[in-house]
């Protein structure tokens, strides 16, 4: 099924995963006025099932939850590829759930997009990928680098982005857990966020 009805360009098909049919007809519309063609679905299977049928898709739109399954949207972008489906994935997250960010993020996910959001935000990123064609998350090293950060605060501040945890950095880094509570302290203070959440919105969710 198809969100929107009016005359739809060439700008291409989006496949929209979401199992609320408030947002998904919402979010079909406006990707439609926008001049795409939207295909939708509202869980994993039917998902896999339009990809198949439609043939070439241009982009997914997936959250992560789909249902009660509160991963179905990551194990999707998994299926997608097995199948050769290779399209960009804009994964609706929410920030704070540290470690599904970072499965989204190592999975090959081109953008993470956080809720509450409206429409003409998710148009915005659909749009970028579009025109770019590839991953459109900037360079950690770019924007890490253009920080008045120490090589040592820059090791910790990508450790967090791989979302570890400060046990985890601690190990790595031979460090103590506080020693590296303090550098991310350091961190955040430079770069002004106030948590982990900020700082992945610093560096993706540009």
């Amino acid at each position: 099924m198809s969100g929107g009805s009016g005359a739809i360009s060439n700008r291409g098909t989006v496949l929209l995963v979401d199992d609320e049919p408030d947002t998904r007809e919402l979010l079909a519309g406006a990707i439609e006025r926008a001049g795409y063609r939207c295909v939708t679905a509202l869980d994993a299977p039917e998902a896999l099932e339009r990809a198949t049928a439609e043939g070439a898709v241009d982009v997914v739109v997936t959250d992560v939850v789909l249902g009660a399954e509160d991963r179905a949207g990551l194990r999707l972008m998994m299926d997608l590829r097995a199948m050769g489906v290779h399209a960009p994935v804009i994964v609706i997250t929410a920030y704070a759930d540290v470690e599904k960010v970072k499965i989204a993020l190592n999975q090959g996910a081109v953008y993470l997009i956080e809720k509450p959001f409206r429409a003409p935000e998710l148009i915005q990123v659909i749009d970028r990928v579009r025109a770019q064609g590839v991953d459109v998350r900037p360079s950690v090293a770019q924007v890490l680098g253009g920080t008045n950060l120490t090589d040592k605060e820059r090791v910790v501040a990508r450790h967090l982005l791989e979302g570890l945890s400060y046990a985890e950095i601690a190990e790595l880094e031979s460090n103590s857990t506080n020693t590296i509570r303090q550098h991310v302290s350091t961190i955040y203070a430079k770069l002004g966020v106030g948590n982990r959440a900020e700082l992945f919105r610093l560096v993706y969710a540009r």
